[in-house]
């Protein structure tokens, strides 16, 4: 009878254990993908005679809470009402009532390095992401292409049990491999997410962007009040109920990454028009009135003062009253940006709550993935590419469109005087990764079920790369050792789970560096010694690296840092730049690189280009989304486009294009007719139509651009030509020296996205389109 007690008992036990491993506990989670356990072998013949095995499949950890990571773009620390800003946020307020706020939290100073260091807990050179994607050179640390060593926090949850879904921006995959070709392993669903959509780059037009559906480029819904903001949502919110009405066990991990509030600046007018008049008194007033509410909030120490205004960023005083009321709209806009996409996140907010599940959903909003944006320049644009493209912007240009400013009809961004405001109490921007302007950022969690405090603020230094070892910590899932065989580096990032509840404990993240294109810094207990080598609107230092002048400030006691102690304690300098140089050796940020526009220049630093040194490509019908490096560049030199295409009577519809609304060409056929348009930045357009249309059948149609030369940007001569017969032909007396969108991409056989010019019907080529072959020439 014992012996038999005894079996029983050591039955049950394995029974027990074997439960508890199906059940996804005690597993070996280190190593991923989590080993699966020996398959049984049987000797029975018939399914019937057998005992059946349990059924082994992974599980999140019993009651770990769902995640939802919302990330802002291009909002500074002064921006929100929640952080003491002027633009009326209340959902980031209600979540700041129920969770805790972080005033010391910070970012990289630029989009595509916070993104990679928030998905993985690593900094962004280690993540070769040194700046934006599009800057990628051949050095490690800068290359764009994430480690094998380095795993994505999605990807581990989804290794352990989690739903995953990315809504909205995805800066994180190198540009020349978004095509077909791939490689497809730096795409959102190849990097943990089950579910991806939205746009692939740093910005999107809001009101017509292309979208992707996983990795299926989508048509955006026929909506005439379309936004995207509010699409993405929609999305989000269909995705999560669908999940929970599936697996309702089953954790999710929702990544949502607004487009907004970077440039293009786009709103719905009513949302615009809430802060009518609200910034006619300027930055400067704005600035104080900022700092004023963050005390009244305890944002900020009482004694906090005002960071020195850079000297480049004129008096709103000085100002004439043509510029007072442009620059006034551009913030109107700005302002209405950040309340709209709040109230998105509400309804995403709200959907969680009404399945009954928000309490145990780490809820964290992040307001801003670097500072306010200054690429805007001291005026503002109508258009933003016309930065990327040396092509300055007046007044009295702009306010020719400040009725429609924010609309459909214009690709807005506001002056650099309003950046420096929506950064206060601090004196830097966006790209500035060595002042606070730069890289602070205000962030909130919310998780009743975790966290006790509600409405308190916490002051402990925080980074970016925390995020992901909390979110591990909080869901009780290890930082793997080991993925597909291949050992991982160790996380970089500290969890800030020590301080939920506790508003005084010690901080743990003691020494950071920062860098973004030659701007560099170093903080370590406090004290934080940085250089200034070249403020965003500065597209060239004003000193050699090795000649920057550095500065140093105790951060303990100087919020703003408004008070230089370089001067007083030269031996604290020396020694935070020495940890400074011990880091950036470390973490791959050296050697440092501070070139900007020739960095998007594939050849000149030595990136992948898909094109490479071809001079001539052949397109077919279906072609489309090809960005910068992707498709054949025929800027700044002459070339031909040749199409084989087969017309009924008067065929419309176009052949091949680039760009759109706000800068591009498109070679088309309008009512039978061949023609050219070239739209310089939306401002001018050249057009170049033949006067006969085509005969139904098969023709070979080619447009020739023989290029003036002398430089860049330069003008030439467009011909026309119909089975070897010229039948147009043009002056183009300009060119846009620089790309002409980094959304409205190249298209064979129609124009997707904004279009390049007036077709007069749908631009869908209603012919055969056999073939089109773009050759360049020297």
């Amino acid at each position: 009878m014992k012996k038999q007690l005894l079996a029983l008992l050591v039955v049950l036990l394995v029974t027990c254990i074997f439960s508890q491993i199906t059940l996804g506990q005690n597993l070996d989670r280190t190593s991923l993908p989590i080993k699966e356990p020996p398959r049984q072998t049987y000797t029975e013949l018939d399914a019937r005679d057998a005992k059946a095995p349990a059924r082994w499949e992974v599980k999140a950890p019993k009651g770990v809470p769902n995640v939802v990571v919302v990330l802002i773009d291009d909002m500074g620390f002064g921006a929100s009402s929640r952080f003491g800003g002027p633009v009326n946020m209340p959902v980031l307020d209600k979540v700041g009532q129920e969770g805790i706020s972080y005033n010391r939290f910070h970012t990289t100073a630029l989009c595509s390095p916070t993104r990679v260091a928030l998905l993985t807990g690593y900094n962004h050179h280690s993540n070769n992401a040194g700046a934006i994607m599009e800057a990628a050179t051949v050095f490690p640390g800068n290359t764009g292409v994430r480690p094998q060593s380095i795993t994505p926090m999605a990807e581990v949850l989804r290794q352990n049990g989690y739903s995953t879904a990315a809504f909205g921006k995805y800066h994180e995959t190198p540009p020349w491999e978004i095509s077909v070709s791939g490689s497809l392993d730096r795409w959102p669903t190849h990097s943990g997410f089950d579910k991806f959509y939205g746009f692939i780059g740093g910005e999107t037009n809001q009101w017509a962007p292309l979208i992707y559906d996983g990795t299926a480029q989508v048509e955006i819904p026929k909506d005439p009040n379309y936004h995207f903001t509010t699409d993405m949502t929609n999305q989000a919110i269909s995705w999560v109920r669908f999940q929970q009405a599936l697996t309702p066990d089953k954790p999710f991990m929702i990544y949502f990454a607004t487009g907004a509030t970077h440039a293009p600046h786009h709103a719905p007018q009513e949302y615009i028009d809430k802060y009518k008049g609200k910034f006619d008194q300027g930055w400067d007033k704005i600035r104080e009135q900022t700092l004023e509410h963050q005390k009244k909030l305890g944002m900020v120490p009482q004694d906090t003062k005002l960071g020195p205004k850079p000297t480049d960023i004129k008096d709103w005083s000085t100002l004439s009253a043509d510029e007072k009321k442009m620059f006034a709209r551009q913030m109107e806009t700005y302002a209405g940006f950040g309340e709209h996409t709040d109230h998105e996140i509400g309804r995403l907010y709200d959907a969680i709550a009404d399945l009954g599940v928000l309490d145990n959903t780490i809820f964290i909003y992040i307001v801003g993935d670097n500072g306010a944006s200054a690429e805007g320049t001291m005026s503002g644009l109508f258009n933003e590419m016309t930065y990327f493209n040396a092509v300055p912007e007046t007044v009295q240009d702009m306010l020719k469109h400040y009725g429609e400013w924010g609309g459909p009809n214009t690709y807005p961004h506001y002056a650099a005087g309003w950046a420096v405001a929506m950064d206060s109490p601090f004196s830097y921007t966006k790209q500035v990764a060595s002042d606070f302007g730069g890289t602070r950022n205000g962030m909130i969690i919310r998780w009743p079920a975790g966290i006790k405090a509600k409405g308190e603020i916490r002051s402990q230094f925080t980074h970016v790369i925390d995020i992901a070892p909390t979110v591990f910590e909080a869901c009780k899932i290890p930082a793997p050792k080991e993925v597909n065989g291949i050992k991982q580096d160790p996380i970089e990032g500290t969890s800030m789970v020590y301080s939920f509840d506790d508003a005084k404990a010690k901080e743990r993240h003691t020494t950071q560096y920062f860098e973004m294109f030659g701007n560099r810094a170093i903080y370590h207990d406090g004290w934080y010694a940085r250089t200034i080598h070249r403020p965003a609107w500065n597209q060239k230092p004003a000193t050699s690296l090795k000649d920057d002048s550095w500065d140093l400030y105790n951060s303990n006691v100087d919020f703003s840092l408004s008070n230089n102690l370089a001067a007083k304690n030269s031996e604290k300098l020396k020694e935070l730049q020495t940890i400074f140089m011990k880091e950036a050796e470390k973490y791959h940020v050296l050697p440092l690189d501070d070139r900007l526009l020739e960095r998007l220049d594939a050849e000149t630093v030595g990136r992948p280009d898909v094109m490479g040194k071809r001079t001539k490509v052949t397109y077919g019908e279906g072609m489309k989304g090809m960005g910068v490096d992707v498709f054949i560049s025929t800027r700044n030199t002459s070339y031909s486009i040749t199409s084989e295409v087969e017309v009924k009577e008067k065929s419309n519809g176009v052949l091949v294009c680039q760009g759109g609304k706000f800068g591009g060409f498109s070679f088309y056929v309008k009512e039978g007719k061949p023609a050219f348009t070239y739209n310089f930045l939306g401002l001018d357009n050249y057009n170049i139509q033949a006067d006969q249309a085509l005969k139904p059948g098969k023709h070979t149609i080619v447009y020739d651009f023989k290029y003036d030369g002398g430089g860049l940007g330069k003008g030439g001569t467009g011909t026309i030509t119909v089975d070897g017969n010229k039948v147009a032909e043009g002056k183009l007396t300009k060119t846009q020296p620089g790309i002409f969108s980094v959304d409205d991409l190249a298209d064979v056989g129609t124009d997707d996205g904004t279009p390049v010019t007036n077709y007069g019907t749908s631009p869908h080529f209603n012919g055969k389109l056999d073939k089109v072959t773009i050759e360049t020439k020297k």
